[in-house]
């Protein structure tokens, strides 16, 4: 199967450090952080991969290549400007294909064991769905979480069954899609993500699966500091 690394985000929130860095590029625990994806889907057996760029995209091109050094075979899907999640998986779309492919954020961290995703794509290729989100459990910077989560199903937020602020989880920036789910948007135009899947979710066309290991949006420098030191740890 194929998984695409979103990593052309500009990181504004990383600022100084972004500003001649892209954020994928940034260390932690020794090795950049998409390094530490490329090299755990690696193992998990996933190994052809798409990264799109925007924001000093060229330095991700020149540090990974074509993924050899990793065992991978790496492409790029290049954007002028950052086209946001939904509009940067559809400016890649010819290079994903029309199976069941992931998609991992550049710029968390996880323990989530990737070896699983071939098993619920294939899951997800055989059912109505579009796509299969991992979720967690909501961070402090996150309380209010984005998803009830019952039985393997998505539900929308507002569902009453599920009221309650403890009954979410925060979408991991781990999922499983089909192209489906992009039909209505245009390539070369911005997009975001949440749009799709809500309407997916109300739909009833989402599965979902909790993951209550370690996650981290890397998303401060003092997230990132925290993780180096956690992983230099280890």
């Amino acid at each position: 199967m194929l998984a695409m690394i979103l990593a052309a985000g500009r990181g504004e929130r990383m600022r100084p450090l972004t500003d001649h860095t892209p954020k994928p590029l940034l260390p932690a625990g020794g090795k950049p952080l998409i390094v530490w994806h490329i090299e755990r889907l690696v193992r998990a057996g996933i190994t052809d991969l798409v990264i799109n760029h925007a924001h000093l995209g060229q330095q991700i091109e020149d540090v990974l290549g074509d993924g050899s050094q990793f065992g991978a075979a790496i492409r790029y899907s290049p954007e002028i400007t950052a086209l946001e999640t939904a509009g940067g998986i559809v400016q890649a779309l010819p290079l994903l294909g029309d199976e069941v492919f992931a998609v991992i954020n550049g710029d968390i961290w996880s323990d989530y064991d990737f070896a699983r995703l071939p098993e619920r794509a294939r899951q997800l290729g055989s059912s109505d769905d579009l796509a299969h989100l991992v979720l967690v459990n909501n961070p402090e910077h996150h309380p209010s979480g984005d998803f009830p989560l019952r039985d393997g199903r998505l539900l929308p937020p507002h569902d009453s069954a599920l009221s309650t602020q403890h009954s979410k989880f925060t979408f991991s920036g781990i999922g499983l899609y089909r192209s489906a789910l992009f039909s209505g948007l245009t390539r070369g135009v911005a997009a975001p993500l949440a749009p799709l899947l809500r309407n997916a979710i109300a739909e009833g066309r989402v599965s979902g699966e909790h993951h209550t290991g370690y996650w981290l949006d890397v998303g401060t420098p003092q997230r990132l500091e925290a993780l180096d030191q956690k992983l230099r740890k280890t």
